[in-house]
């Protein structure tokens, strides 16, 4: 119900940004200014590309109510293909940038990257896809010769990087406020408004920007786009994406207008590939700006999880003395506590019970000890050979009775004993664990599965559970998941976050399993 409810408000927002941008048309029908190549990747990617299909008949659905063909022309079949080939180049980048930013190749494709590499990539491929045909039917493009061919296809590409640069922004951040409840739109709107110096020397320098361009064309040095460019780069750096998309908002709202109607191609394209410019200059400043935002905010948890740790290997050290204090006599009490147990043998069954329970509790006692020295001496930090199904049932027994709290059934699914990794067990359970408890915590039907398979010369460790409808990923990945992370990466393996399908939600640690043989 969701998809048909977008799909229709796209189809409307299709229709209108369509026939707005007929004002901006050139000779090979190509706008310059197109408003509705915005709308389809904002909906790609923030739907996916699985809308691809569907997003390509409410295209055709919109162009044939605007009666742009007929379906009755011995053309139709070029008619259609020509609709759908933007639609499909703009799905295929948004999946392929979506392939290249999960797994080990996301360490590499850090937000804002993936979004902005889509932003850039989808109108050049889909501008490209046209090539052939306007090569092999220059009677459907109204072009004839090279010059002209070029000069179409890069008004193509300039008028939908224009779209999607003004126009997806601010859907994705309407869209992020609805599905989250938390935007960045909001929280940019708050920041402008507490940094009043920040916002009154923004607007100066656009202001200046935009006087200085006026005054260059006016004494007849022509469109000079390097003094807005050098305003919208520095308030990109400055304040970051939402600061600069407000700066491009206003510059396009003052040029649009110009090129609009009666005006040649080549004098509109001419001012379009200056706009052009100074938005990717200035979205490319304000992504970077808001990349080392976050490489900050990064580091600053690090940095706390770093003094987590000094504490606890501080806690360890003091914990190894107490253990070592306790663990002789205490072994001692556990061996008599098992004679005594051996000696009541025929007593009164009072006093056998009694002493049984001794025996027991004792050894227990005797054993813990035994595994909280191991775990605190130097011996436990040395990686060694690790069998899956015993990291997985240990963590297992650890992580029952808060699974039990919660309402939830931990499962172990069947796991190959054979499966075995080089790795250092405490902090590799430490990982599985956070894993497990995220997934415990958010179970929707109260089972929580743990299994273990291999993949190739790898290991899968999965942790799937149910997850109500409401249920809405994340846009951080959490201090347990980044823990985790870190964990599996040193151990040469990656971590892939939580995917949500069909209300089941997954999460794995890829291992490569150990020995040259495997």
């Amino acid at each position: 119900m969701a998809d048909l409810l977008l799909l229709l408000a796209y189809g409307f927002g299709f229709w209108l940004t369509l026939g707005l941008a007929a004002y901006w048309g050139g000779r090979g029908f190509y706008s310059v200014w197109f408003p509705a190549a915005g709308l389809r990747l904002a909906l790609l990617w923030h739907a996916g590309p699985r809308l691809t299909p569907a997003i390509a008949a409410v295209e055709i659905v919109v162009n044939l109510i605007m009666g742009r063909f007929n379906p009755g022309s011995p053309d139709l079949a070029m008619t259609l293909w020509g609709i759908l080939r933007p639609v499909l180049a703009y799905g295929g980048v948004v999946a392929v940038i979506r392939w290249l930013s999960t797994g080990r190749r996301a360490g590499v494709m850090a937000p804002p990257m993936p979004f902005g590499l889509a932003a850039v990539a989808a109108p050049g491929i889909a501008a490209f896809s046209a090539l052939p045909e306007a090569l092999l039917r220059p009677d459907r493009t109204a072009v004839e010769s090279v010059q002209d061919i070029m000069i179409s296809l890069t008004a193509f590409a300039v008028g939908d990087l224009l779209g999607v640069l003004i126009i997806a922004p601010p859907l994705l951040w309407v869209a992020e406020t609805i599905s989250q409840r938390r935007s960045g739109m909001i929280a940019a709107f708050r920041e402008c408004a507490i940094r009043g110096s920040a916002t009154l020397e923004a607007a100066l320098l656009l202001a200046g920007g935009i006087a200085t361009t006026w005054l260059l064309n006016r004494i007849g040095l022509g469109s000079q786009p390097m003094p807005l460019i050098l305003a919208v780069a520095w308030i990109g750096l400055r304040s970051g994406r939402f600061p600069v998309w407000v700066a491009l908002t206003i510059v396009s709202l003052l040029i649009l207008p110009e090129t609009a109607g009666a005006f040649s191609t080549i004098d509109r394209l001419h001012l379009h590939l200056d706009l052009a410019t100074v938005v990717v200059v200035g979205y490319l400043a304000g992504s970077y700006c808001d990349a080392q935002k976050q490489a900050r905010t990064d580091i600053e948890r690090r940095d706390r999880l770093l003094f987590q740790a000094e504490r606890l290997k501080t806690l360890r050290a003091m914990s190894v003395a107490v253990i070592h204090e306790i663990s002789q006599p205490l072994s001692t009490l556990a061996i008599e506590a098992k004679h005594l147990h051996e000696i009541t043998d025929g007593a009164d069954i009072e006093i056998m019970r009694s002493a049984a329970l001794v025996d027991r509790k004792a050894a227990t006692l005797s054993n813990l000890v035994r595994r909280l020295r191991r775990f605190g001496g130097a011996a436990v930090d040395e990686p060694s050979a690790l069998p899956i199904s015993a990291l997985i049932e240990s963590v297992a027994a650890i992580a029952t009775p808060e699974a039990r709290d919660q309402g939830a059934l931990l499962k172990i699914g069947p796991i190959n004993p054979d499966l075995v990794v080089f790795a250092q067990e405490v902090e590799l359970s430490q990982a599985l664990m956070n894993l497990l408890r995220n997934a415990i915590h958010a179970a929707n039907d109260g089972q929580v599965e743990l299994t273990g398979e291999k993949e190739g010369k790898n290991v899968r460790i999965m942790v799937t559970n149910h997850v109500g409808t409401s249920h809405r990923a994340k846009a951080g990945m959490g201090v347990g998941a980044l823990v985790a992370q870190a964990i599996v990466e040193a151990h040469g393996g990656h971590l892939e976050k939580a995917k949500i399908q069909d209300g089941v939600a997954s999460a794995s640690i890829i291992l490569p399993l150990a020995g040259d043989d495997i």
